[in-house]
């Protein structure tokens, strides 16, 4: 091998093990500010507010984008692709930092000086919060100093079977162990310190007994076809779309709730309060603005909580007023017309859902159930504030996003059984599903095959016009491939369109359609 030859292999090299350096380096950083902020901050680390930015500053489409693609595990896809982008940065460090002394080290400042911005704009954040982003950064640029100047006292650099005493303490220092370490203290911090903490918290919750007699499930309401969705979502299968990288781990006993704006008298109300108030259990069915024509992004759930409407009594809204923004603990908000959490459709202060203290991933402590409308516009997880308003002159989170502001929720109807592009036996094949048109009710569900005719389900009592339905039909297939299509019709005789529409910017419109084969 020539000496140019072997001078651009040591090269090559040596850019390798840099980019190694610097991913050591920020791995080391990173763990150190997650594992510091699971003491300082438990509810806002530097990874989790870098998370938060990113959400909040993506275009709406993308957003849509990510759910469709990812559904409800979007949020692990940007747990990811933080992770992917960080990679390739730190590996940029190493190079820079070998190349030019105080390169790398000055975009390790500037990644550090992102995430102390990030976490100071966190709502959730604790005032000892920017601890951590600053500990990361300055454990970054000390390990990836030393790291690359122990590599620049191999220039050139030998071949492996001449291994020096330098080369061997690097590779000691630079060891898979700090890798294994960082990327264990990430992982850990980041997915189990809030469960943790907020599992904990809700140990100490003993929820109240309601007021008034369980709401009562009719006979026939549940049908028993095999592969239907159950009536009432179990908590586990309750889908989950929000902005929350982390669900915030609320304490109870440090949980309040604030009414303000344009009220007559403002009110505070602490969970101890709010847990002596007369509950109500309501079965409600809330569904995402985001859930496409059959999709998943809806479930059933009995809901206890304290109807809002008696905690708005108690601040009198002033006239003029027709928008509550309700505010979580992590920022986000939504703006709710005042009409709909004033009136007999029973929104509430969800303490509980199952028999359960809310899940951490589902608003615990507190959170807003409203019949009727997309959670976008009304179901605020870990909630902290209810602003009395006006439309005209305060906004959610997602309005500005190019969504409408007010976001009833339209009737839709979808066939679970069987799947689309599954084979069947020829004859009477049983189709099932569920239909909803939330605080208006469903009277009727029709399918059809290959655009005939259209023909009645058995359609089960609903527990309430404010939750989904259970249908059922036997169609008879013959041999060959079918489309099968639903539509519902609601309580006031209004059927559901047939025109597709996006989910933006108030929710999709259109006919769950199937294809199955007969055989």
């Amino acid at each position: 091998m020539s000496r140019t030859t072997s001078k651009k292999a040591g090269t090559r090299t040596a850019a390798r093990w840099a980019a190694a350096c610097g991913v050591v380096a920020i791995g080391l950083g990173v763990a150190a500010g997650e594992l510091l902020a699971g003491f300082l901050s438990p509810s806002v680390s530097p990874v989790t507010a870098l998370g938060g930015v990113v959400i909040d500053a993506v275009p709406g489409w993308a957003k849509e984008l990510a759910v469709n693609l990812f559904g409800t595990a979007d949020k692990l896809a940007l747990i990811v692709s933080i992770a992917l982008v960080t990679l390739v940065l730190a590996a940029v460090a190493g190079l820079l930092e070998y190349r030019r002394k105080g390169a790398g080290l000055a975009l390790a400042l500037l990644a550090g000086a992102a995430g102390l911005a990030a976490v100071l704009t966190r709502a959730q954040a604790a005032p000892t919060a920017a601890i951590a982003p600053v500990v990361a950064t300055v454990v970054t640029m000390l390990f990836l100093r030393l790291l690359i100047q122990r590599l620049e006292t191999l220039r050139p650099v030998p071949e492996a079977a001449d291994m020096p005493l330098a080369r061997r303490s690097f590779m000691q220092l630079l060891g898979g162990s700090a890798i294994a370490a960082a990327a264990a203290g990430i992982v850990t911090t980041v997915v189990r310190r809030a469960g943790t903490v907020a599992s904990d918290f809700r140990r100490g919750v003993a929820l109240p007994a309601p007021v008034t007699p369980p709401q009562k499930v009719p006979d026939g309401a549940a049908l028993t076809l095999a592969g239907l969705q159950p009536l009432v979502t179990p908590n586990p299968d309750f889908y989950r779309i929000d902005t929350a990288l982390i669900p915030p781990a609320v304490n109870p006993p440090d949980w309040t709730l604030k009414v303000t704006g344009l009220v007559e008298r403002e009110v505070q109300l602490d969970f101890a309060t709010l847990l002596s108030k007369p509950m109500i259990e309501r079965y409600v069915t809330i569904a995402c603005v985001s859930n496409e024509v059959g999709g998943d992004l809806i479930g059933n759930a009995l809901w206890l909580g304290w109807p809002v409407r008696e905690l708005l009594a108690m601040a009198r809204p002033k006239p003029g007023a027709d928008m509550v923004l309700s505010r979580s603990t992590d920022g986000w908000t939504a703006g709710t017309p005042l009409e709909a959490l004033t009136d007999n459709r029973d929104a509430i202060l969800a303490v509980g859902m199952n028999g359960e203290p809310l899940p951490l991933e589902h608003g615990f402590p507190v959170r807003m159930v409203v019949p009727g409308l997309y959670g976008y516009v009304s179901a605020t997880k870990w909630l902290t504030e209810l602003k009395v308003t006006r439309f005209a002159d305060d906004q959610g989170y997602w309005v500005p996003r190019g969504w409408s502001d007010h976001g009833p929720i339209k009737t839709q109807s979808r066939i679970d059984v069987p799947r689309d592009g599954r084979s069947v036996k020829a004859g009477t094949v049983q189709f099932g599903g569920v239909a909803w048109a939330q605080h208006r009710g469903v009277s009727r569900v029709e399918l059809r095959v290959d655009r005939g005719n259209w023909q009645e389900a058995k359609l089960a009592p609903g527990i309430s016009s404010d939750t989904w339905y259970q249908w059922q039909l036997g169609l008879e297939l013959g041999p060959g491939n079918h489309e099968v299509q639903v539509r519902a019709t609601d309580a006031t005789g209004t059927p559901q369109p047939e025109a597709r529409t996006p989910v933006a910017p108030d929710g999709a419109t259109g006919f769950h359609t199937i294809h199955v084969t007969a055989n």
